[in-house]
């Protein structure tokens, strides 16, 4: 639970400006939908990714290192993931389980399978959009442990677009459809707290001497 008294005592530390901001933000926050990143090999794509959560409301990714070892670029992210819940996995079993756990359905998306295309994908349910590699896609596990597939639809030539493209085209057409929709998409009460003091405390430069203070 989030301590109210320790969030008003720290936003005395932060302009009013940024007070409003965050606010207005986690109106648009979900953790209706989530995405997970598979053994992507290019660091630059796996931080697009996280960005284009972070852009478009997405509160939670979660990366799988099965072979690559920890993909997220800080840099490139350019301050994403002080915004983003990452969670890190070093299998695919490991990340599907704690999907599951929290009630999502796994879907897959792929260009080989055409069941269903982005413009059909239902959004009633509660979704980890799993997200593979550049050149081989997602792992055979991956895709056997999926209860579905999406796949964007294709006008040309080009059989498939680049991972961080993908992924925000995915997910600016969901979570754009969830705002529209009366689905219980937004962060609850206490979330929003939670994350008001995690992102105040991370906007406050000399805030390890300013949490001693008020301690103490």
């Amino acid at each position: 639970m989030a301590d109210e008294k320790l969030l008003a005592y720290l936003e005395d530390f932060i302009s009013e400006e940024r007070k409003e901001r965050f606010l207005r933000i986690l109106e648009h926050r979900t953790r209706y939908i989530t995405v997970a990143i598979e053994d992507v090999f290019q660091l630059h794509n796996t931080s697009a990714v996280i960005r284009s959560c972070e852009s478009f409301g997405v509160q939670e990714a979660h990366v799988i290192e099965n072979r690559f070892g920890k993909r997220l670029d800080k840099n490139i992210a350019m301050g994403a993931q002080q915004w983003v819940d990452v969670h890190r996995y070093s299998n695919t079993t490991e990340c599907i389980g704690a999907l599951r756990k929290k009630g999502y359905t796994i879907i897959a998306t792929t260009p080989h399978r055409a069941e269903c295309p982005l413009t059909n994908f239902d959004i009633t349910q509660k979704t980890a959009l799993l997200f593979g590699t550049e050149r081989e896609g997602l792992s055979e596990e991956a895709l056997k442990a999926s209860d579905g597939f999406l796949q964007i639809p294709m006008s040309g030539f080009t059989e498939s677009l680049n991972i961080s493209v993908s992924a925000a085209i995915i997910i600016q057409t969901l979570t754009s459809r969830l705002r529209k929709s009366n689905l219980p998409w937004q962060l609850s009460v206490e979330d929003k707290l939670e994350k008001r003091l995690d992102w105040t405390k991370k906007s406050i430069k000399s805030i390890d001497d300013i949490l001693t203070r008020y301690y103490s």
